[in-house]
């Protein structure tokens, strides 16, 4: 059976990406898992989280780190990823105290990324669903990872979907039709607020 998560363990991620942040950005510790956490969130996920600055309803980008593979436990990797999207993604300085209340969070927990296998790469398109997956381009040392959302966001097509990744990894945009680029697909359960300390929708890309 494949893992899922309700609403309601949504909204308890969202929740501790939000106080993780607050309470590190103000004491420099990290919490712990807290004493309620179902045992179902203590199995090994990918996730990253995502914290948009938020202003009269428009969404910018603050930070997003996280791990695409399921090497830890759900639980201990949204604390982690929630503190490093916040003081280590090295597009941003880290935020302040002050900033927390005029951000949104957003988790995403992702299921193992699977190798695509094309016998030619102009198939890749074929194999690429655009509200549905999220991808991963690895060439070498260089590696690119886009969530779902993202070209949802952007409005991309499956073709651009792979070029932008490609130059995620710092590769040239075309890279993706070269024998030696490997391509992982990926889907993700989505929980975002809707405005700070406000609502929590699980997102659906294909609405």
């Amino acid at each position: 059976m494949p893992f899922d998560l309700t609403l309601e363990e949504g909204k308890f991620l969202i929740k501790l990406t939000r106080n993780t942040v607050k309470t590190f950005l103000n004491i420099r510790q990290t919490l712990k898992p807290p004493k309620d956490t179902l045992p179902k969130l203590y199995e090994k996920c990918g996730v990253f989280v995502t914290i948009n600055t938020f202003n009269k309803g428009e969404k910018n980008l603050r930070g997003c780190i996280g791990y695409p593979y399921p090497t830890s436990s759900l639980i201990e990797a949204v604390i982690d990823s929630a503190i490093n999207a916040a003081t280590e993604d090295p597009r941003f300085p880290s935020m302040t105290f002050g900033e927390v209340d005029n951000c949104v969070f957003e988790v995403s927990v992702l299921t193992p990324p699977k190798l695509i296998h094309v016998d030619n790469p102009k198939k890749y398109i074929e194999q690429i669903k655009v509200g549905q997956d999220g991808l991963i381009i690895e060439k070498g040392y260089s590696r690119g990872l886009l969530l779902p959302q993202v070209p949802v966001e952007w409005q991309w097509s499956a073709e651009e979907f792979l070029c932008q990744c490609c130059i995620k990894a710092g590769l040239p945009p075309d890279s993706w039709l070269t024998k030696s680029v490997k391509i992982y697909k990926f889907t993700a359960i989505i929980f975002e607020e809707q405005a700070p300390n406000g609502e929590i929708k699980h997102l659906n890309l294909n609405q």
